[in-house]
């Protein structure tokens, strides 16, 4: 809410994205549908942040996220207190801390939201690490539920025939786990119907992250990570299809007016990693000082990356590579291939990478790629230390120098 003391800036104003409001109001029916659940005779699973949703959304279960939780919690600077308390519980403090915020959370209901809905089963998917292999363990024992455990080797080349036939006869039991717990049959008929939303969602969702090709760029990584939200969430719902569609007319209303994200941009900039949650509004500030936008990310794209595997004729056919295929579950060549070609297609004048102390997989290789960023495109990277929810982890001094620095060899001053 404005400060009514406070002028208004019309500048500013025209800049902010009207659909926040939008997301703000989906999100909020979203907790309250799935804290009521059981009111309602719905079931409620979590699921990891790359676990197969749909076939979810086919039974009419609801799917929470305990890594979107996370960032919740990791935004509202509450990070600390929880990963600490998950710490005098005895769990390390070099775990993951959406896990250690996650598992200390449930003990407490806290958290932004008052903790999470309490879970009528678990989801696990590893295709975005190991540690929620764990993680989900620790909590199906808490919760006293069901887990299943959907296993994807890592496809740092070719995606093989025994992988695939490894990974489609594990969704075959995921249908069949779903079933026992739902007490009810499957419906192939809405899963399919589900698919074609979800890739509908993904494809509007690349739509709206290529706006940015344009300068000056009309959102940037900052306003991205935001609006991420909903592919994550409720992917394959008409709710997703619907939001980018308005959010997708927005940000071409914004290129048509030359309304920029950041006013002035000269430079732009491609993130790596997740964000830092609880210092995004201070990183954003920071880079537009120096007139410099973060025109894309290779964090918010991974939700639409394996659209070419996808298949919206034959999606459960075509789920298992698509879920195999993911960013963080591929080689580091082949990331480093996927980051040069995000330089060329949004001209990336530098590369921001975040260390992230939390998530291992994503951050085991970054020295090497950006180490062939250099090589093949030139370009200067900067390498920021932190973690995504833990503020312990995070030196604003530090990282200031460092952006400083990085921002005169962008610009040759």
């Amino acid at each position: 809410m404005n400060d009514p003391q406070k002028p208004v800036d019309p500048e500013k104003e025209k800049r902010k994205i009207k659909s926040v409001g939008r997301m703000k109001e989906i999100m909020t029916h979203y907790y309250i549908d799935a804290k009521t659940a059981g009111q309602n005779n719905r079931k409620v699973a979590w699921i990891t942040s790359g676990g197969p949703v749909e076939p979810l959304i086919a039974m009419d279960v609801i799917p929470v996220y305990p890594e979107n939780h996370g960032a919740m919690i990791g935004a509202a600077k509450m990070g600390v207190d929880l990963c600490e308390k998950a710490e005098a519980m005895g769990y390390a403090s070099d775990l993951c801390s959406y896990a250690r915020a996650d598992i200390a959370c449930a003990t407490v209901d806290g958290g932004p939201i008052g903790g999470l809905p309490r879970p009528d089963m678990l989801v696990c998917c590893n295709n975005i690490c190991g540690t929620v292999l764990k993680w989900y363990e620790v909590q199906a024992r808490y919760f006293k539920v069901p887990l299943f455990i959907l296993d994807t080797p890592v496809v740092h080349g070719q995606y093989s025939i025994a992988a695939h036939s490894y990974v489609r006869d594990q969704l075959h039991e995921y249908i069949t786990f779903l079933e026992t717990h739902c007490g009810k049959p499957f419906d192939h008929d809405r899963l399919a119907e589900v698919g074609r939303l979800s890739i509908a969602g993904q494809r509007l969702w690349q739509q709206v992250l290529d706006t940015t090709v344009h300068r000056p760029a009309p959102m940037s990584a900052f306003d991205a990570f935001f609006h991420l939200a909903l592919i994550v969430t409720l992917r394959g719902t008409r709710t997703v299809v619907d939001y980018y569609t308005g959010l997708l007319d927005e940000m071409k209303a914004r290129v048509a007016g030359g309304i920029a994200a950041v006013p002035g941009e000269r430079y732009r900039l491609l993130w790596d990693n997740l964000p830092v949650w609880y210092r995004t509004r201070w990183l954003s500030d920071k880079f537009a000082a120096h007139d410099a936008c973060l025109v894309a990310d290779t964090y918010t794209s991974s939700w639409c990356g394996t659209l070419e595997y996808l298949d919206e004729n034959d999606f459960f056919g075509s789920m298992a590579e698509g879920y195999s295929r993911i960013y963080i579950n591929i080689g580091t060549d082949q990331m480093a291939d996927m980051v040069l070609d995000m330089i060329d297609k949004y001209s990336a004048d530098g590369l921001v990478i975040h260390s992230n102390r939390s998530c291992k997989p994503y951050s085991l290789g970054q020295y090497d790629i950006q180490r062939i960023v250099q090589q093949e495109r030139g370009i200067p990277a900067l390498m920021l230390e932190a973690d995504m929810t833990d503020a312990r982890n995070f030196s604003e001094s530090q990282v200031e120098t460092r952006i400083d620095a990085f921002m005169e060899v962008l610009t040759g001053s």
